[in-house]
């Protein structure tokens, strides 16, 4: 909905959205960083986005670039420490999700986000699919070590400013996925196939423009399953969706879910 039209017109939108919820048995969510700015965190491409305010930054989740220069990794375990996510908390439409799981209503969560909030809130873990990766944890390049990014970040505190594998001596990287890797084919595949089955495809706080995993609308399309999308502004799949709601998604949200049991 523009933001132009009244405020009856967004409660229409709202009520038609939430009759079309509670007859799905099975709604698969996807979030992007709409979701999480309401917590503090921004977005990356965004007016006020990481990126956009710090071009260099996009150079720190390079893997090319990281792997090649002990400079950029010391740099980007600085940036880590200073992380708004480790501050962050769930915000009402985390919270809001995390009740709708409850329900037993989700069949999955898609996020493209990397602060697990989604998580935090009280989604269960099984039924989250971080395509993106984690900032949450840390891993080796060279062998099978993972483990928790608090670790680490203790020893950058502790002075080591590119701290090394402690099994091997390997590059540490976070578990979110870089410029230059690959998505998790599993974690993909599981999406897709979780869009095409659904009942609803709910997409909140994502610009739908960061492919493949935007392709979750037009699967659902494709495959006749309603799509609502929940957004402050357009997207780049409103002309697909069924619904669509534009509107503060820490307040639109609960509107929309908090009355399906």
């Amino acid at each position: 909905m523009s933001g132009s039209e009244s405020e009856s017109d967004l409660e229409s939108e709202l009520e038609s959205a939430r009759l079309l919820l509670v007859g799905a048995p099975k709604v698969v969510v996807l979030t992007g960083a709409g979701i999480s700015t309401d917590s503090g965190i921004p977005d990356f491409r965004g007016p006020d986005g990481v990126w956009t305010r710090d071009p260099e930054a996009e150079r720190l989740a390079t893997i090319d670039v990281y792997l090649a220069s002990e400079e950029v990794r010391g740099q980007a375990w600085a940036s880590r420490l200073s992380n708004p996510a480790w501050v962050a908390a769930p915000n009402a439409g985390h919270d809001c999700l995390a009740r709708f799981d409850r329900t037993g209503r989700l069949a999955l969560l898609v996020t493209q986000n990397v602060d697990g909030l989604h998580v935090l809130a009280g989604n269960d873990p099984a039924r989250v699919a971080e395509v993106h990766g984690s900032i949450r944890g840390a891993m080796c390049v060279s062998c099978t070590w993972r483990g928790p990014m608090v670790e680490v970040l203790d020893r950058v505190r502790s002075g080591e400013p590119d701290p090394a594998c402690s099994a091997c001596g390997g590059v540490l990287k976070s578990t979110t996925v870089f410029f230059g890797e690959y998505l998790d084919q599993q974690l993909l595949d599981a999406a897709f196939e979780a869009a095409g089955s659904a009942d609803v495809l709910l997409a909140v706080g994502s610009t739908l423009q960061v492919f493949p995993i935007a392709s979750m609308v037009e699967v659902a399309s494709g495959a006749g399953v309603p799509v609502v999308i929940v957004n402050g502004g357009p997207t780049g799949m409103d002309h697909l969706a069924t619904h669509v709601i534009r509107g503060p998604i820490s307040e639109v949200l609960p509107a929309l879910l908090d009355e399906i049991h």
